[in-house]
């Protein structure tokens, strides 16, 4: 069995590029559902936010589920991993 990723590693790619953790995790469809729903609610937020809210505030639909992808690919990659090093630990 190969062994899983590098969980920060996984942390990094998911920080810089929204949806490529859960890629890397193996779940390229829940991956591709994150960088939807953050299209889809960046603009629904960018559209619906009152003209003197900031650039942040306007993208802030987006920015929470990109940190929620960040988060998931996180911990789906060290349950991973905890759980082949426990399967693989010498006896």
């Amino acid at each position: 069995m190969k062994p899983p990723l590098n969980p920060y590693l996984v942390l990094a790619v998911a920080v810089v590029l929204p949806g490529m953790g859960q890629v890397l995790n193996r779940q390229p469809v829940r991956g591709l559902i994150f960088v939807c729903f953050a299209i889809l609610l960046g603009g629904f937020t960018l559209k619906t936010a009152a003209p003197d809210v900031s650039f942040v505030g306007k993208m802030a639909g987006g920015l929470f589920v990109w940190a929620m992808a960040v988060l998931d690919a996180y911990k789906t990659a060290r349950i991973r991993h905890a759980v082949w090093s426990h399967a693989n630990a010498p006896r």
